[in-house]
Order: structure tokens, then C-alpha cells, then sequence
């Protein structure tokens, strides 16, 4: 048995992401100011994107997103519910009715095929999620989107660095990145927005700071005017130059460390082949590229003689960590209480969000880690 504990996810911080932060401490700019510009132009770069703009969570830009797409009471929001909530309740506080379409019973992601019975006059939004660093099917959805003049945005706070078709995430259409410590990289807390609409990033660029008609700092004049004048009433969701410098610095290794998670899951797969008990998800099989921000497994709940809980136990007693990613949002209370019975629509999310389980997987980790949380998981389930 391990004697350190293992946690299911660690940011993974070098000595030039300490002095890239000590940098800007030294400057005497710490907040929103040339390193965030940096850090924007360098995501668009790396993605292939037009556009992108970095505020201080993904949270914080899909209330700016649904914001700017003037989502509000009447509307009608398709997005699975096996996601973080926060999508969920930022929908239901801006008056919307969230929508949900049931996912892939192995990928757990969404497809036009769960999505197109479910749109109706009041449908103005769909929000797909790629899922554990996974590529969801977005052709399809996409063409539907434009079928039927519906506005789509991508959650893609797992898939910083994943490739769909030969292009990375993020590079068309508008998508919404995290940068968690748990993410592949980290600006501590942050996210950032890719889109192709230059009008709709005008109008994101506003309500992140103030509503005023310039950004926090300009880049033309390495500042804020003073004269900005407030166009609409806005928010303060922008990123600060300390949180930028960590992720700028992290973006420039972001392949070694997808190269690092994949080499850790492919020891998983083949470990975890003789483990009928414990069943990872299933690969998409159109063309992608995984970054594998997770690893998740499903446990049989039928033939494991554990349930979920004492199964994470026991192998948190083992120095173990592991999570859940996640619990369907229409099980969770306030919603159960709130909307209609679900269950007889939603079979794939229900079946999953009783069995995942996140299996440790991060940059430190060994492949001995590996070998060590699948023989730990074998014993518990002897």
C-alpha cells in the first residue's frame, strides 16, 4: 500500500512558472495589463483562432456569453446534464429554461441525434460539452445550429489542447476554455473565449469590465483611457496579468504535458483490460485527438458487491484519491425539486452519473502510479 497520498489531480508548476508570476510581482502590474494580451493572442495563436479573450473563469464567461446572446426569461437552452452546474444555474438565473439532451452511453457526450427532438420555437442556444478531454461530434451539431439559426456555444473547459478532425478545439465556431488547477494548464482560476464573431467578442469585451467601451488596458495606448465611457452596465470578469503569466508560461509546454496524460491513460487502458469490474469510457471513433484532462472509469455496480462511495473509500484508506465528474445536474436538490421527473428521458446520464469515478491523472504522475491505483482497485474489489 502507498505511505503518500496520491490525489486524483495536481497542477503541475516549475520553476519558470514561479518567476514568470515573480516577474510581473515585480513590475508593478498585477492586473489586467500587457501579459494578459499576451496570454490571449498567444491561446489564439496556438488554437488557430480569430479571436480570444481571457476573463477570471469559465463560469464568469458563459454569464457574459449568455449575457451578449441576450438569453433570458421565454428561452430555451439545450446542454446535457451531466456537466459542472454552474452551466445549469447560470441559465436558470437568467431566466431560461435549461433543456436537457441525453448524452452517449460511452463518450458521455451529446450528439445531434439526442439534440434535434428536443428544439422548439423557444429554442435559442445550444451548449455541447467536449468531455474529459475528448472531442464531441460537433459537424453535425454545427449544421444544425445553422439549420435551424440557433446560436451554439462549445464548453470546452476539458479540452484545452484536444483535436477534432485534424483542427484543435477552439479554432472555429465560439468556445469557452477553463484554466482550473485541475485543467491541463492553470492560471489558477481563469478562462478564456474563442470566437470567430468579432461583434459578439466586441460586446463580451464590455461586459467583462464595466460596460465600458475599452478594456481594462488597451493595447494601443498600454492603458486605460480615462475618458471610457460606459456603453452598458457590465461586470468585472477579467484576468489579472498574475494569473496570465502562469498560464502563458504553461501554454508553452502544453504538448509535452497532453503528451505526458496520454502516455499515463494508455498504461490505464492496458492495465484495466483484465478488470471486468471497472469499465473506462469509450473513444469517440471519428478522427480526434484526446487530451485527457480525465480518467474515468465506470463501476459495475452489479458484480462489484460495493457501491460508489465505499468503493473511493476504500481506496482513499490506500492513499488513493479519486472524484466525480460529475453528478447529473437534474439530480442534484435544488433541481430535483424544481423540474419535472426526468428519469424516463435521460437513461445514458442517469446510468453513468451513478458509476464514474476520476482515477488519479496528472503531469507528476509515474507509470508506477498507474500500476499502483489498478492493483489497489483490484484488491478492493476482491
Amino acid at each position: 500500500m502507498r505511505t503518500t497520498f496520491l490525489p486524483f489531480s495536481k497542477p503541475n508548476i516549475v520553476e519558470r512558472d514561479i518567476q514568470a508570476v515573480t516577474e510581473v510581482l515585480r513590475s508593478g502590474w498585477i492586473t489586467t495589463g500587457p501579459v494578459t494580451a499576451q496570454f490571449e493572442q498567444a491561446v489564439q495563436e496556438y488554437c488557430g483562432a480569430q479571436n480570444a479573450l481571457a476573463v477570471c473563469s469559465a463560469t464568469g464567461a458563459m454569464h457574459l456569453m449568455l449575457r451578449a446572446l441576450g438569453i433570458g426569461p421565454g428561452d430555451e437552452v439545450i446542454t446535457p446534464s451531466l456537466t459542472w452546474v454552474s452551466t445549469v444555474n447560470l441559465i436558470v438565473l437568467a431566466g431560461a429554461k435549461p433543456v436537457f439532451a441525453d448524452i452517449d452511453r460511452h463518450t458521455l457526450m451529446i450528439d445531434r441525434n439526442t439534440v434535434e427532438p428536443l428544439i422548439t420555437r423557444r429554442t435559442k442556444l445550444i451548449i455541447p460539452v467536449h468531455y474529459a478531454g475528448a472531442a464531441l461530434d460537433m459537424d453535425p451539431l454545427t449544421e444544425l445550429a445553422i439549420q435551424h439559426d440557433i446560436a451554439l456555444v462549445e464548453d470546452a473547459a476539458h479540452a484545452i489542447g484536444t483535436q477534432y478532425k485534424q483542427r484543435l478545439v477552439g479554432s472555429t465556431g465560439t468556445t469557452i476554455f477553463s484554466f482550473h488547477p485541475i485543467k491541463n494548464i492553470t492560471t489558477g482560476e481563469g478562462g478564456l473565449v474563442t470566437t470567430e464573431d468579432g461583434h459578439l467578442l466586441e460586446r463580451l469585451r464590455r461586459l467583462k469590465f464595466h460596460g465600458l467601451g475599452v478594456d481594462a488596458f488597451d493595447r494601443s495606448i498600454q492603458g486605460r483611457s480615462p475618458q471610457a465611457e460606459v456603453l452598458e452596465p457590465g461586470f468585472k470578469y477579467n484576468l489579472t496579468d498574475l494569473a496570465a503569466a502562469l498560464g502563458l508560461s504553461q501554454l508553452g509546454r502544453i504538448e509535452t504535458l497532453i503528451e505526458k496524460r496520454t502516455e499515463l491513460a494508455e498504461h490505464y487502458l492496458k492495465l484495466l483490460s483484465d478488470v471486468p469490474q471497472v469499465t473506462p469510457l469509450g473513444l469517440p471513433d471519428y478522427p480526434m485527438r484526446h487530451a485527457w484532462h480525465l480518467f474515468i472509469v465506470r463501476l459495475n455496480l452489479e458484480n462489484t458487491g460495493l457501491d460508489r462511495l465505499s468503493f473511493m473509500e476504500a481506496l482513499k484508506r490506500r492513499n488513493i484519491g479519486t472524484g466525480i465528474h460529475f453528478k447529473a445536474v437534474h439530480q442534484q436538490k435544488y433541481y430535483r425539486d424544481s423540474m419535472a421527473n426526468l428519469s424516463s428521458r435521460l437513461p445514458n446520464t442517469e446510468w453513468n452519473s451513478e458509476r464514474i469515478v476520476s482515477l488519479p491523472l496528472f503531469p507528476d504522475m509515474r507509470l508506477e502510479d498507474v500500476e499502483t491505483v489498478v492493483q489497489s482497485i483490484k484488491e478492493v474489489l476482491r
